[in-house]
């Protein structure tokens, strides 16, 4: 079933994991509307090689031709809080930050609506909505703990970038698939990122 689903890409390393996200959703024709905090455009173009000129859809068309093609995919800026995911009368089946940085976790913790993809993770907690943060950050200090406490209490969904080995990866893109494949089993999509545990261990 085709779902629309709300992702976000804030500053913290790890944009490998919202790319290989992006394909996968796209490649199964789900709509995506997409919004890109200020600090992770910088770390678009350290990390994964966006270009100056470029805009994140553009680069994914490049790099995966028609295979991104089925689905469809919209770009809000951050700082336009008109925009409809601001609102709890637009519907969508969920929302992910993947990246999440702590500063991000911050402003969902507590309530903070000064960009959309805070106001957009505001609007998901208060709809009882499904808001998946893919935090990226270690050590965890103890207000990072809390923040993370506060944001589960309130109903979203606490996932670090943490890929298990169980999966016997062979390649860096293997750890990448992992992570995307746990989110996507979060939001309830089917796919072949990954082979579940009882699949591996029939191998064995």
């Amino acid at each position: 079933m085709k779902k629309r689903l709300i992702i976000a890409i804030t500053g913290a390393s790890g944009m490998s994991y919202a790319e290989r996200l992006l394909k996968a959703l796209l490649e199964q024709e789900h709509d995506v509307e997409l919004i890109v905090s200020e600090n992770a455009s910088d770390l678009l173009k350290f990390e994964i090689g966006l270009k100056d000129s470029q805009t994140l859809h553009q680069f994914l068309k490049l790099k995966y031709g028609n295979k991104i093609e089925k689905g469809k995919l919209k770009t809000y800026s951050n700082q336009n809080l008109a925009a409809p995911p601001s609102s709890g009368t637009h519907s969508h089946d969920g929302m992910v930050i993947i990246p999440c940085s702590m500063k991000t976790l911050s402003a969902v913790a507590v309530g903070s609506s000064r960009s959309l993809i805070e106001r957009a993770a505001d609007v998901c907690l208060k709809e009882s909505r499904k808001l998946i943060l893919v935090t990226r950050e270690t050590p965890l200090s103890r207000i990072h703990l809390e923040n993370m406490l506060r944001v589960t209490d309130a109903g979203g969904k606490i996932m670090p970038c943490d890929p298990g080995f169980y999966i016997r990866p062979k390649k860096i893109e293997d750890l990448v698939d992992f992570i995307a494949g746990k989110v996507l089993n979060l939001l309830g999509i089917e796919h072949r990122l990954f082979k579940p545990w009882g699949e591996i261990r029939t191998e064995q």
